[in-house]
């Protein structure tokens, strides 16, 4: 059988085919797994461990993982290698670790658990774990690594889908897949575990592009950070970066901290930045005119204060059971809501005395009487008992969370430079105090309902309307920009740059645009009055697209073009068909689905191109969260490996 993708979701799927065939033993199969990844099996692109250790994770050590721990081992076959980051890194730390040395076990040895680790060091646990793992695999298993890209996939069958010749994988199929030296391999079952992919540009995208090579402009599209050759942006310049999402704060620090600039820590806690005089301009915007909210600073996956008493396990998964299909705004949302309400105010009470008018006792209880009201009229009861206790300055709106200046103007950058730094100061300060800031407590919150929602809305949980217009229309962008920040440093370093007047805001739902006279980009916004920002250089601080029918991936595009796989499709209300980001795939364990409707048996997919029936797949296997809800691709790669190895097990000696 064959991985096409050996990041940590292809690890994960061949860390769970040896689990499961150890524990068969002398019932199970010969085997052999091809794994096709051009770079380090483990890491694979993204975590690759040349990268630059400034590049940081925006999760601390305890989180992740790329095998069954903590209560999802209980349910599963025990790992080979059970260990989890955080226990990697203690024992590289203690010195148990063979082969892990350098910059690596500095690296381990300066970090405590809530500390968040560079890419490069998860790169080399990644890389660790292949390599164990594959070397406990039993001796009728055997995994080999092609370092080549596959770029095409054909089935031996007629494509009519019945059984063939016997000793053939499950359907009777077998592939035939070329890998980009020309070479073939043949195999049963094939997993697609192929995670960020380059992308198709947007017509807007296509038009900077086109308009930097006519007027002698650098656009840099869409991009993994680490492909970025951040020496080509010339010191002293302007660079727009569009974008104040995670790959911003990748750029920030390349081009200060990484041109040799120094931050230091002055008198009353705050950061100061010295430059090294090598550092452009940067002139950062987004849509909400503000970055990601900085993560707190916890001790644990969920705050400890935070208890999730609306939106919990049985509530939320409980519509499934029941057979029903709820929908996010009607169902899901006004249970999160209350537990969020409830961890702000129960935090705000706690923490700051006189913060309310009245008694606290008589606040609490009226608020939890409140929020039990059944149906529709909890939240205008809420309301009545907030505003009579709660003066309006440190009452919470969380929707209005997403756009922290909506309808406010600004006489010029200067003025908004300064209410975003003022707005960047309390978000380091709120972090610093953990589980005694009611908004980080009302935020740990929502990424606790986060995790029960991936779970409620998966597989056709909620309707498509609910799907694209609420949990993706407005939730996600609220959620992501809340709960899935950066570490408070680099908030913190943000800050120091803005003071040193190296980084500078365009405002809110800012516009790009090439003025043709002068021959240079142009970005402003309706909320900030003044001139608009002017540059040569246009940096696009994200991702590429992570869409399967806009994929650049050869063997995507290969794959769409002969019917092997199509993009799940769904309808509107109107009717009109809207194309997913995704492959169309089954229930778990999530065969593709071919252009005719029909099941490909021994043609698996799993992580991010699930994107149309899971609900934020770029986050793998968490250590700390709650079983089920962190541990979601750990039990998919488990459901694949299970279904392969009952196909070998059925026919074919070995599936290689």
């Amino acid at each position: 059988m064959m991985v096409v993708g050996g990041g940590p979701r292809g690890t994960s799927v061949v860390e769970r085919l040896i689990a499961r065939h150890r524990v068969l033993g002398g019932r199970a199969p010969a085997l052999v797994v091809h794994v096709v990844e051009p770079h380090e099996p483990g890491p694979g692109h993204i975590w690759r461990t040349g990268q630059s250790r400034l590049f940081l994770m925006n999760t601390p050590c305890l989180y992740p993982t790329v095998v069954p721990v903590g209560p999802t081992a209980e349910e599963l076959a025990a790992s080979p290698v059970p260990f989890s980051f955080d226990q990697w890194r203690l024992r590289v730390r203690d010195g148990l670790v063979a082969g892990v040395g350098g910059e690596d076990a500095d690296e381990c040895a300066r970090l405590a658990s809530s500390d968040f680790p560079s890419r490069a060091l998860y790169g080399r646990y990644l890389a660790w774990m292949f390599t164990e793992v594959v070397r406990a695999a039993p001796e009728n298993v055997r995994v080999e690594h092609h370092r080549r890209e596959a770029v095409a996939l054909r089935t031996q069958d007629d494509g009519t889908g019945e059984a063939g010749p016997p000793g053939r994988g499950p359907g009777g199929r077998r592939w035939d897949v070329l890998l980009d030296d020309g070479s073939q391999l043949e195999v049963d079952d094939v997993v697609l575990a192929l995670g960020h992919l380059a992308a198709a540009l947007t017509p807007e995208q296509e038009g900077f592009r086109d308009a930097a090579v006519h007027h002698g402009l650098q656009y840099r599209p869409p991009a993994v950070p680490a492909d970025v050759d951040w020496d080509q942006l010339p010191a002293g310049e302007p660079v727009l970066v569009r974008g104040l999402g995670l790959n911003f704060f990748d750029a920030m620090i390349q081009l200060t901290e990484g041109r040799g600039g120094r931050f230091s820590r002055r008198e009353g806690g705050r950061l100061r930045y010295d430059p090294s005089g090598e550092e452009p301009r940067l002139i950062a915007a987004s849509r909400r005119g503000v970055p990601y909210r900085a993560k707190a600073s916890l001790d644990s996956y969920i705050p400890r204060s935070v208890v999730l008493r609306f939106c919990s396990a049985e509530q939320v998964l409980g519509f499934r059971a029941a057979g029903v299909q709820p929908g996010f705004d009607h169902d899901l949302w006004p249970l999160l809501h209350r537990d969020v309400l409830w961890a702000y105010y129960s935090t705000l009470v706690r923490t700051q005395e006189g913060a309310l008018r009245g008694s606290v006792g008589v606040f609490l209880e009226e608020l939890d009487r409140a929020l039990a009201t059944p149906g529709p009229d909890w939240e205008a009861e809420a309301g009545v008992v907030v505003a009579r206790h709660v003066p309006e300055p440190v009452r919470l709106d969380v929707e209005a969370l997403a756009h922290p200046f909506a309808a406010r103007r600004f006489a010029d950058d200067e003025e908004f430079a300064a209410a975003v730094l003022d707005h960047l100061d309390m978000d380091v300060a709120g972090s610093a105090r953990g589980e005694d800031d009611p908004l980080k407590m009302a935020i740990g919150a929502l990424n606790a309902g986060r995790s029960l929602v991936k779970r409620a809305v998966a597989d056709g949980g909620v309707s498509d309307t609910s799907w694209d217009a609420e949990l993706r229309g407005w939730f996600e962008p609220l959620v992501e920009g809340l709960a899935s920040g950066p570490p408070p440093l680099r908030i913190a370093q943000l800050a120091a740059l803005v003071r040193a007047g190296i980084v500078r805001f365009v405002g809110p739902n800012p516009r790009f645009d090439v003025d043709r006279d002068s021959g240079l980009f142009t970005a402003s916004s309706p909320w900030v009055q003044g001139d608009p920002f002017t540059a040569r250089h246009l940096v696009e601080a994200m991702m590429p697209a992570n869409r399967v029918s806009t994929s650049c991936s050869p063997l995507l595009r290969d794959l769409l073009e002969q019917g092997v796989i199509r993009p799940r499709t769904s309808m509107a209300e109107d009717g009109v068909p809207v194309t997913g980001a995704g492959v169309d795939v089954t229930a778990p364990p999530y065969r593709a689905v071919d252009r005719a409707g029909r099941a490909q048996e021994s043609l698996f997919v799993i992580g991010l191109q699930l994107a149309s029936v899971q609900w934020g797949t770029a986050i793998a296997a968490e250590a700390a969260a709650p079983s089920e809800a962190g541990a979601r691709t750990l039990l998919d790669a488990d459901r694949i490996a299970g279904a392969i190895l009952a196909g070998a097990g059925a026919g074919a000696v070995s599936s290689g």
